[in-house]
């Protein structure tokens, strides 16, 4: 299936959806509130030290909201311990409960998991909607209203409706021209996740208590899919690519689709569903998704660092070393920055490799040095809002380049009362 040219065309620029705005423990979704960035830990939720140090290290990392796991009575029986560890450790990002199944029993015989979580995550397709008139899903549904808690009604293609998947293949044979079964399949994710809002409401949840969201894993049917919720509902969307994948794949897979969708003003809230290395850091899907927003304009989380990317003209290891050591700097002074000076996370660096682009690119950002590449002068002139302030030689251009750098946050942005 082909992305229409539409989405194509579609800049950063395009007006947001209108849609309606939920409270998540004190985080708005939608309306016209910040897209949200959230993500999920993958420890044991029974686990409760584990998961609490995995939910802070990922709330520190920028998660807007966090998801664990309750799929055991264990797992129910630790969400207040690791509610309790995470208010002690000055955490706040809200917790989200992932059920599938056994969701019902355990939110109505642990009610302090229920009291303690800030939204509950519901597949349809996996709490038995469209079967004993829906009593599962019901019961899920009514906790939620009885705790003032709302819900995110998540479609995922690996887990549809087979009923509803069943209706909908039986009326396409019926046609004279019947669509492709992956129109079909499209279809029913979208009308399985309308149609379980509309329960939900019929069970008492208010409208703007409901989250949606249709994850598959290819871009293009992604993009078709949220595309038509988009137009025929205003409930706020989750967007995300489910099982993005590993590495490079999964990174681009990501980028790709919620690239796509968010420059289109579709999205409330976004998750990189990547598949770290065994060991790897779990907050790479944060970051992911702020520099997605940030690179499309449409939010601000950290100074930004533009480098070339090298060539035959730079000399290649003193300027990746000094890129990386000035990106870990802005890491590091981040954090108290923030804290300090309002506006920061707009700033602008450029550490350039040679005189091709070294000079322009560095006067377009708010402070930026041209490296001298292979066979140049052996200086590096800096430049700050466009103009040049110094330059600089020697075995400390670094550390010196850092110390304009620091002068130039305290000068430029103004302290925080």
């Amino acid at each position: 299936m082909a992305v229409p040219l539409s989405s194509l065309q579609s800049d950063a620029t395009s007006p947001r959806r209108r849609s309606v705005a939920v409270n998540v423990g004190g985080v708005w979704v939608g309306g016209k509130h910040p897209i949200v960035v959230q993500s999920m830990t993958n420890t044991d939720t029974a686990d409760a030290a584990a998961t609490a140090r995995q939910a802070a290290e990922l709330a520190r990392a920028g998660s807007e909201l966090v998801r664990v796991t309750v799929n055991t009575e264990a797992a129910a029986r630790a969400l207040p311990a690791i509610a309790d560890e995470l208010e002690q450790l000055g955490i706040t990002a809200p917790l989200v409960g992932d059920f599938h199944y056994n969701g019902h029993l355990l939110l109505t015989r642990y009610p302090e998991c229920a009291r303690r979580l800030a939204k509950y995550r519901i597949n349809p397709g996996n709490v038995g909607i469209g079967n004993k008139e829906d009593e599962n899903f019901r019961a899920m549904i009514e906790v939620a209203g009885t705790q003032g808690k709302p819900v995110r009604i998540g479609v995922n293609w690996g887990s549809l409706d087979q009923a509803l998947l069943a209706r909908l293949m039986d009326a396409n044979a019926a046609r004279a021209q019947p669509l492709a079964a992956a129109e079909v399949l499209r279809q029913a994710l979208v009308a399985s996740a309308l149609e379980s809002a509309a329960a939900a409401e019929r069970y008492g949840l208010r409208h703007d208590a409901i989250i949606l969201s249709a994850k598959v894993s290819n871009v293009p049917d992604l993009v078709a899919i949220y595309q038509e919720l988009a137009a025929r509902c205003d409930y706020p969307l989750h967007v995300g690519l489910t099982e993005a994948g590993l590495g490079l794949k999964g990174v681009a897979a990501t980028s790709a689709a919620l690239a796509l969708l968010l420059a289109q003003g579709i999205g409330d809230t976004i998750r990189a569903s990547l598949t770290p290395r065994p060991g790897g850091d779990r907050a790479e899907e944060v970051r992911l998704c702020q520099n997605l927003l940030q690179a499309l304009g449409l939010r601000r989380f950290a100074p930004q660092v533009t480098a070339c990317p090298g060539c035959g003209r730079t000399t290649s290891t003193f300027f990746q070393s000094m890129a990386e050591d000035i990106q870990n700097y802005l890491r590091q002074r981040m954090p108290q920055w923030k804290t300090r000076h309002a506006g920061v996370e707009g700033l602008r660096v450029a550490v350039m490799g040679c005189v091709v682009n070294g000079p322009g690119e560095s006067r377009h950002a708010d402070i930026g040095i041209s490296l001298p590449g292979t066979f140049e002068e052996p200086k590096a002139p800096v430049y700050v809002d466009g103009r040049l302030l110094r330059t600089l030689r020697g075995e400390r251009l670094v550390e010196e380049f850092l110390e304009i750098l620091e002068e130039y946050v305290q000068t430029r942005y103004a302290a925080k009362p």
